[in-house]
């Protein structure tokens, strides 16, 4: 990843139950983080799990 994230410009965001977001990882493709999001999501926790551009806010 170089300083400015254009190598990883997809991040996976996880809200929890309080309404507090975390960065849970950063993705060089949408569909990867995709995935990842997913995924977790799957696991049937109350979490939510969005993917967004780096910069972005909310889902």
């Amino acid at each position: 990843m170089n300083d400015g994230g254009a190598a990883l410009p997809w991040q996976v965001i996880r809200q929890d139950d309080n309404g507090n977001r975390y960065r849970v990882g950063r993705y060089a493709t949408r569909d990867e983080a995709q995935q990842i999001a997913d995924t977790l999501d799957g696991r049937g926790q109350r979490q939510l799990y969005w993917v967004e551009l780096v910069g972005q806010t909310g889902p």
